[in-house]
């Protein structure tokens, strides 16, 4: 089956020798444009060429019957129409051709200062009386220039079409004339984003406001990176996606070269595309340099980011796996670094002072970690390191916070308490509130200190009808009892292991035990120490209530005590 070019060759061909051929007087040159070959009268060529006439009569050979015009552009269909004019018959010139009729006339050399009222001038005219006048005939020959470079670039037919794009889409997107008003965007998304660039460029010379060229590089996007960039919903615009980077050559070239056409402005692009952006960068590995602008970009307006933003960045296109979080822990530092910043120049203190923006990327970081907590590639430092981004006088109440690590404790059940209390250990259970403290202390997952953290508080409120916020003295009263409970649990888990220890002895050595109990009731003199004051001692060096008023170590084990049941302190654990 012969291909759609052979076919337009075949037939143009036979076009041509329908109208060559009725004249009277035969061919004498064969003109060869590729892979066609065209029979024709040198006369006739030369009337308006001046290209072959300079061939056949600087040629060595007497009479040059075979000419190469291979490089003509627009190939062997654009040749034909070229023919045709110096044979005077007529043909359509379009839009769709006009530049390539131009180029071609360039290069035949069929110009006005050759002969009067050439190709050349022909479709000059045309360029300017119609093809310029309107942006969507612009685009056209803008868009057919892409296969003419550089001839057309070098005629200016390149730089014509810009400026009249530039020209008129400034005019249309001030004053429109038809629905929708970014009508116009659409038809640029079919442009080279060289051209692109150049428009917009001009469009900024003429006074474009920044949020039209944001528009117009947001259609191109999702028009060009179709199935990678997601839409304002937050859903993929293709439902499947390869996984593999690899294949998305040309998509990193023109994303990295999108991104270097963003208006400054920072207002100018919604957050959402640019975390879609972010999220394309990360998937075909775009340089270090284009993932740095959108990251940038995005911590400056990172109080308008939701969680779905986030999520957008966080996942791979099937939503299976976490990618990398980097980029989430350097866009939420460096927005912590501009409120900083912004502190210090207002005079203000950053430890002491919190933004309304601070304020609601808190809330939203707490969220997004609530949402990821579940995914087994999130490991303790990983989290963490993302929650302690946000400093802690940033969140009003930790109840966001607080869900996040109990959804974190529950997806990952084989943690030790040492690793409980490490994700633990970025929330303060005393900026719960009254519904979360309750949830927490009858929360098994949660480590103990926690636990009695959120129980102590209760109680202070409840002696001292205080507000919801404990103070400096309540605070330092809660450490001192956590760290005495800590130090009965340790007496508590010591006692166990002797009493264990004492059992087994008394098992496996029992026939030992009576002959040592029957040699000591035979031999008189001082009472010897036994293993179980020796340990009682040790022990009692671990006493929480060392020199208080129940310090025992001082007492003679042979002189006899009445002892009588303590007073119970609050949080001991007997």
């Amino acid at each position: 089956m012969a291909s759609p070019v052979r076919s337009r060759l075949s037939l143009a061909m036979e076009r041509t020798g329908k109208w060559v051929f009725s004249k009277d007087i035969p061919t004498d040159v064969v003109v060869v444009v590729c892979e066609a070959s065209f029979s024709l009268h040198k006369f006739m060529l030369l009337a308006k060429s001046n290209y072959i006439r300079k061939l056949i009569f600087e040629s060595k050979e007497p009479d040059l019957a075979r000419i190469n015009l291979s490089g003509i552009p627009g190939g062997p269909e654009i040749f034909v129409k070229a023919a045709k004019f110096c044979y005077g018959v007529n043909f359509e010139i379009t839009v769709q051709n006009v530049a390539a009729l131009r180029c071609a006339a360039e290069y035949l050399q069929m110009t006005d200062m050759y002969c009067d009222n050439n190709l050349a001038g022909r479709t000059e005219d045309f360029l300017a009386q119609v093809a310029l006048s309107s942006i969507s005939g612009a685009i056209t020959v803008l868009k057919s220039c892409e296969d003419l470079l550089p001839l057309a670039e070098d005629i200016k037919i390149v730089q014509r079409c810009v400026d009249a794009i530039s020209l008129k889409a400034c005019n249309e997107a001030n004053f429109p004339s038809r629905t929708p008003p970014n009508w116009w965007t659409e038809e640029l998304s079919i442009l080279d984003i060289e051209f692109i660039g150049r428009i917009l460029s001009g469009m900024r010379k003429r006074g474009a406001k920044a949020l039209t060229l944001a528009s117009a590089l947001i259609t191109y996007t999702e028009r060009n990176l179709r199935g990678l960039v997601r839409d304002h919903s937050g859903r993929c615009t293709e439902s499947s996606i390869s996984d593999d980077s690899g294949m998305y050559v040309r998509e990193r070239e023109l994303l990295q070269s999108i991104v270097s056409l963003l208006p400054s402005e920072k207002a100018a692009l919604p957050i959402n595309f640019l975390c879609c952006l972010l999220r394309t960068a990360i998937f075909v590995k775009a340089s270090n340099s284009c993932k740095n602008e959108l990251e940038k970009r995005i911590s400056v307006i990172l109080e308008h980011v939701t969680v779905d933003d986030l999520l957008v960045m966080s996942f791979t296109y099937n939503g299976e796996k976490l990618y990398d979080l980097d980029s989430i822990r350097r866009i939420i530092s460096g927005f912590m670094e501009k409120e900083k910043n912004m502190a210090v120049f207002s005079g203000g203190d950053f430890k002491e002072t919190c933004s309304a923006a601070m304020h609601r990327v808190a809330k939203t970081v707490d969220s997004y970690l609530g949402e990821i907590a579940t995914y087994p590639e999130l490991t303790i430092s990983k989290f963490n390191g993302i929650a302690t981004l946000v400093r802690k006088g940033a969140r009003k109440v930790n109840d966001d916070l607080y869900r996040a690590i109990d959804i974190y404790l529950k997806a990952h059940p084989d943690l030790d308490e040492i690793e409980r209390e490490k994700v633990c250990s970025v929330m303060d259970p005393l900026k719960l509130s009254y519904e979360a403290r309750l949830h927490a202390s009858q929360n098994k997952r949660l480590p103990v200190q926690v636990v009695l953290h959120t129980l102590y508080y209760d109680q202070l409120k409840l002696r001292s009808g205080a507000d919801d916020q404990p103070d400096a003295a309540a605070t330092s009263q809660l450490q001192s009892d956590v760290s005495l409970v800590r130090e009965n649990e340790a007496l508590r888990s010591e006692l166990t292991k002797m009493k264990l220890y004492i059992s087994d002895m008394q098992r496996n050595k029992g026939s030992s035990a009576k002959t040592i109990s029957a040699s000591a009731a035979t031999t008189s003199g001082p009472r010897k120490h036994t293993f179980f004051s020796s340990m009682s001692k040790t022990l009692g060096k671990l006493n929480p209530f060392k020199h208080g008023s129940k310090d025992t170590t001082h007492i003679d084990d042979n002189i006899a005590v009445d002892i009588t049941k303590p007073r119970r302190r609050r949080f001991s654990i007997s």
